[in-house]
């Protein structure tokens, strides 16, 4: 609209013009009652102009006038004109100037400043809210026009806090809606609420204004715990841990209750105002028990110590020995302190003893864990793990060597160690000489397999042990003979006959230790 209307003015200014002599000398500009008012005064735009012409009725002319560059007021007077603004805002500060139409002399440029923003309005959803509810704030400057910044915060009326705060910017308009969660132990609050406004190089920014009061109401209350019985708990007794809570009308739904010893939940409801946690009081139940109510956002915490008195003691299973000989003597019993046990059983899987005692001659066969139970009533309570090996005694390990290979000296030997009989697993030790040249343990009967590659005559021994008291050496020695590799094989192990360049020999003297030189053909 604006330009068509422009381009017909200067059309119809160029026309009057030519049928008389007319002419602009000046041209003011004047900015009423200042450059700089406060927002919501009038602000007045007046220009005045000198002219000269030959006609004695001046031509019409107009004038424009212009913010930042924008058209935005027409004006036909003659001589003196002006362009009001009521209630000047933020929004209408700017560079101003005007401009006749006639021989386009436009006015120098001024600088209108309007400080100050109004109050905001701070609209309220709700006076009232439940702990973990929502608040839906509206904050505006109906007198502006976007783009408004705001800032809003939550305050709590007891401390004057703020609890938190929220910035935000509305481009297009001059209001922004948001919304505010209630925290946990928030009692009474209020909102608050600001507007800042950018006009050229400035920033102008509002008053804050409260808005209503808002009571926070508890969606439930406190836990509280009750025990029954009262007072003493003794062992035995039947116990019931109850936590209770009130909820409000304006819940939605229960929460959810949970009873916790430690780490463990022993108790939870979800459609009731009470969990309740019952059970027959034993010294396991002493500790600290913990009652949490959650829904949402919110919950509450109560604690309680639980003191359960002893009836008797966790018993206690002793051995003579927790390693025995096959053979030996095994004995257990099982003690309490206190008030007496009415019955003990003693088991290793199944009930070995329906007494505090349990006594026999072990044998392999025994060995296994034992465990004690005691019980008065109906508390029975078990002892800790007693472990016993009963150990057979290992039969005499024999020591041999394949005989059908040469024993060259320096190249690799076998030599094989075996116990048949005994309680497993077994350690079996080579000797060479006096010295244990390797050991090894072997969870089967099978048999230990040793290497060595002896550069002389070797004499070597095997001793063989596992958990019984008395281990077994190998008798009598296995003596090796090592000749050279240019020689056929001669290889002998310590008995009466051996073979050499396939001939038979007999030993000639007798020792622990045979040399080659000890035999002579038969």
């Amino acid at each position: 609209m604006w330009p068509g209307a422009l381009l017909t003015l200067l059309l119809c200014s160029s026309l009057e013009a030519q049928e008389n002599s007319f002419t602009i000398n000046s041209i003011n500009m004047e900015i009423l009652p200042h450059q700089e008012v406060q927002n919501g005064e009038n602000l007045t735009l007046q220009y005045s102009m000198v002219i000269s012409t030959t006609s004695r009725a001046r031509p019409q002319h107009w004038v424009l006038f212009s913010k930042d560059d924008v058209l935005c007021h027409v004006s036909s007077t003659e001589i003196t004109g002006s362009y009001v603004i009521p209630q000047g805002r933020v929004y209408d500060a700017g560079t101003y100037k005007c401009t006749v139409i006639l021989n386009m002399k436009t006015t120098p440029e001024h600088e209108v400043l309007l400080r100050g923003v109004p109050p905001p309005r701070v609209m309220l959803d709700k006076k009232e809210v439940i702990e973990g509810g929502v608040v839906m704030i509206n904050c505006s400057v109906p007198e502006e026009k976007g783009p408004v910044h705001f800032t809003i915060e939550k305050v709590s009326l007891e401390t004057e806090d703020a609890k938190s705060k929220i910035k935000m910017s509305s481009p297009n308009q001059n209001s922004v809606m948001l919304e505010f969660t209630v925290e946990e132990q928030e009692r009474v609050i209020y909102f608050r609420c600001k507007a800042s406004i950018v006009s050229e190089r400035h920033m102008e920014t509002s008053e804050t204004t409260r808005s209503d009061m808002v009571t926070v109401r508890e969606p439930f209350s406190g836990p509280k715990f009750y025990i029954y019985p009262e007072g003493l708990i003794l062992e035995g007794t039947p116990m019931h841990i109850n936590c209770t809570i009130q909820v409000a009308h304006m819940a939605l739904a229960f929460p959810e209750i949970i009873i916790q010893k430690d780490k463990t939940i022993v108790a939870h409801s979800w459609q009731d105002n009470a969990a309740i946690y019952s059970v027959m009081a034993t010294v396991e139940h002493n500790g600290t028990y913990t009652c949490k109510v959650e829904t949402g956002q919110i919950a509450k915490v109560s604690s309680i110590v639980v003191h359960i008195t002893e009836l008797f003691s966790k018993p206690k299973l002793e051995s003579s020995a927790t390693r025995l000989d096959q053979g030996d003597s095994l004995h257990l019993w099982c003690a309490t302190s206190g008030a007496t046990a009415d019955n003990f059983t003693i088991q290793k899987g199944d009930i070995v003893s329906q007494t505090n005692t349990f006594t026999k001659r072990a044998s392999e066969r025994d060995s296994g864990i034992y465990t004690c139970v005691a019980g008065i009533g109906k508390v029975f309570k078990k002892s800790n793990p007693v472990q016993i090996t009963v150990c057979d005694m290992l039969s005499k390990p024999r020591i041999f060597y394949d005989s059908k290979s040469a024993v060259i000296k320096g190249q690799i030997v076998e030599v094989t160690c075996q116990s048949i009989n005994g309680t497993l697993p077994i350690s079996y030790h080579l000797l060479k000489a006096s010295d244990i040249l390797e050991s090894c343990i072997v969870d089967s009967n099978e048999p230990a397999v040793f290497k060595d590659n002896p550069t002389e005559d070797t004499e070597y021994r095997g001793l063989a042990s596992n958990c019984h008291s008395h281990p077994e050496m190998t008798k009598p020695f296995l003596s090796l003979v090592s000749v050279v590799s240019t020689h056929p094989p001669f290889h002998c192990v310590y008995s009466q006959n051996c073979s050499f360049r396939n001939k038979s020999w007999q030993l000639l003297e007798r020792g622990p230790q045979a040399l080659a030189s000890d035999y002579a053909p038969l």
